[in-house]
């Protein structure tokens, strides 16, 4: 199996989407519907090479769940690449400054997807 991927989206259709695009380049995807899960899922499956996160979700945006992970020294600190349809530059400095490893907007090209995440998990 190749490497493991968290994708944290509110949007179904939208996680539907990663994993399928995903899954069909050899990842292993495992899908979280907002930051909390995201921190749950992460904490349970501790060999997550990389997440992908929404910033725009109930309960823990991404911006939220980025700060909780890198200030929680008992998780793992997979990369994290921001998939959003923001695009304002304050909020990109603010998920590089919480600790984003890049940022693709919505609505993404497979292949520029697949490319990131590669470069990611070092695949």
């Amino acid at each position: 199996m190749g490497k493991k991927i968290l994708i944290v989206d509110d949007a179904k259709t939208i996680r539907q989407q990663v994993t399928f695009t995903l899954t069909k380049s050899g990842f292993e995807v495992i899908e979280a519907e907002s930051g909390k899960d995201g921190i749950a899922l992460l904490n349970a499956h501790r060999d997550i090479d990389a997440i992908i996160s929404d910033i725009n979700m109930p309960e823990m945006n991404g911006i939220e769940m980025i700060i909780a992970i890198k200030s929680n020294t008992n998780l793992p600190h997979p990369p994290i690449l921001i998939l959003t349809t923001e695009g304002a530059t304050d909020i990109v400095a603010q998920a590089k400054k919480a600790g984003a490893s890049g940022w693709i907007v919505k609505p993404f090209k497979p292949e520029i997807l697949v490319e990131a995440v590669k470069r990611l998990t070092g695949s």
